[in-house]
């Protein structure tokens, strides 16, 4: 299996991208594509023993910076890592590829690079946070901050094709994010999701609030882009915030460092469950191909199993899948064009006989 790596984006490119695409070369039955700048690559791998790994280098003439929109990166920088990167793809010269730098570019050269899945309006970036079970898949977490109830429900089927095929989870629990577990909170986009998903074949248990989250009860939560990456930035920012805390807590008095000493391999384990480096990369789901966007701070050990987690993906035919459940759907995505044209069709009916017994009249059309 051949993976295409974006050897120019991110903060910490190219050196904590190229190693950690070494270390995945090594490790890992896998053949690596670095793509960008062929002189910095080349030079870079010169601080690395890579005789016999299986990397190989793909020359791209641009960069796409953080700066850039992702319009200008797609019209304007065709030549970049990112478009040649997606271009192997497309081609079949690779299975997958993964990228650390800008998110709004990997995502807009995506869709027309590889254009979407049948079936699907909006592709999805999807993450997983750390909770007290097992990590939990949340959607959108970015690519679409407007969204509507249609495609919150795509959403919620590509979350659960994910959590089934690359989480290993039997019938996954799917959730709606809401400001209530009651279907009459929430907003109007919530509310009629909401309606659309409890006539799904889908696990659906209905709305959670943000405190459902952690306990580890659920497999999947959907929301649009903006509110889902909020939570992940929170989520990041508190697993910080609480690190820090608990180590200036421990190391205040002789005592608690003695105490901090005993604990060190339970303390191991909490950084390495709320290390964002563990989870790599979240795949664009809803895309016609494999593509993984990395954090942007990606280190070494966040690149490699960005990689590996990439390379599962295509082992495990996600969107095969994926256009399986589409089709199996297919009846929801019907259900919301009726139902507002019906509740249009009611709202003139009520105007219509409030002006009547006002007296007014109507244009005759």
């Amino acid at each position: 299996m051949k993976i295409a790596v974006d050897a120019m984006g991110g903060d910490r490119a190219p050196q904590e991208i190229i190693a950690g695409a070494v270390d995945a070369a090594r490790k890992m039955n896998l053949q690596i594509i670095l793509v960008g700048i062929q002189e910095v690559i080349e030079k870079e791998l010169e601080n690395h023993d890579i005789k016999n790994l299986p990397i190989f280098v793909q020359p791209a003439a641009e960069i796409v910076t953080m700066d850039d929109s992702p319009g200008k990166a797609m019209r304007r920088k065709r030549e970049s890592s990112i478009a040649v990167g997606l271009r192997l793809v497309r081609d079949n010269r690779a299975q997958g590829f993964i990228s650390a730098g800008n998110s709004g570019a990997t995502m807009a050269i995506a869709m027309v690079t590889l254009k979407k899945l049948k079936g699907i309006d909006r592709p999805a970036i999807v993450t997983c946070l750390p909770t007290l079970k097992k990590p939990v898949a949340i959607l959108d977490v970015g690519g679409n901050v407007d969204c509507s109830p249609l495609h919150l429900a795509q959403f919620a089927i590509m979350g659960s094709v994910y959590a089934e095929r690359v989480l290993n989870r039997k019938h996954p629990r799917v959730g709606l994010l809401s400001n209530g577990e009651e279907e009459s909170k929430g907003n109007e986009l919530t509310r009629e999701t909401h309606d659309l998903l409890k006539n799904s074949p889908l696990n659906y248990v209905g709305p959670v609030e943000g405190r459902d989250i952690y306990p580890g009860e659920l497999d999947v939560i959907v929301c649009d882009g903006f509110v889902g990456n909020v939570v992940l930035k929170t989520s990041e920012g508190l697993a910080l915030a609480m690190t820090d805390i608990l180590r200036q807590e421990l190391t205040s008095s002789f005592r608690r460092r003695l105490g901090a000493w005993l604990c060190r391999p339970g303390l191991k384990n909490l950084k390495q469950r709320v290390d964002y480096s563990e989870y790599g990369g979240a795949p664009l789901l809803g895309i016609n191909g494999n593509c993984f966007i990395a954090h942007g701070s990606s280190c070494r050990k966040a690149m490699r199993n960005g990689i590996r987690l990439c390379a599962e993906f295509s082992e495990q035919k996600v969107n095969e899948h994926l256009l399986s459940e589409l089709d199996r759907n297919h009846e929801i995505q019907k259900l919301l064009p009726r139902k507002k044209l019906w509740k249009q069709l009611k709202e003139k009916i009520i105007s219509l006989e409030s002006s009547s017994e006002n007296g007014e009249t109507e244009p005759s059309s």
